[in-house]
């Protein structure tokens, strides 16, 4: 057993290839094998959110404060409140964050394979996360 303190892991300021706006990481838990998932608290400031991206098995995220969206390609976006839990399947492209004026943060667990945890795409357009125009091109 072994218990991980709350606060001893630094915070990270979310990458820029990755994220759009303000975003903080809060490392919960990396894997150690054999072990393959991770867990983090990730907090979106208002309009901030992810770039399109896939996870190979899969994420679950649990909303823990605050409003925020998500949207899988060729869907509407969708509304997302503390307390809800989002399973998004293997392979599935999507993006989520916050709401234009609220922030929200989520628990994100996720396995990894060979490695990788997620494959990242193209940035999420201000057009594209106010709804007015609907996904990346096609890859």
């Amino acid at each position: 057993m072994q218990i991980l303190r709350n606060g001893s892991l630094p915070s990270l300021q979310g990458p820029d290839n990755w994220f759009t706006g303000r975003v903080r990481i809060d490392g919960l838990y990396q894997p150690e094998a054999p072990a393959r998932f991770s867990a983090a608290t990730v907090t979106f400031e208002p309009a901030a959110r992810t770039a399109w991206h896939s996870h190979p098995l899969g994420q679950m995220l649990i909303v823990v404060a605050g409003c925020g969206q998500i949207q899988r390609k060729g869907e509407p976006i969708e509304e997302i409140r503390a307390g809800d839990l989002v399973w998004i399947a293997p392979g599935e492209i999507h993006w989520h964050g916050a709401a234009p004026l609220t922030a929200m943060s989520h628990i994100a667990i996720q396995e990894y394979e060979d490695g990788e945890a997620a494959a990242w795409l193209e940035l999420v357009s201000d057009a594209q996360y106010a709804g007015t125009l609907d996904q990346p091109a096609a890859k």
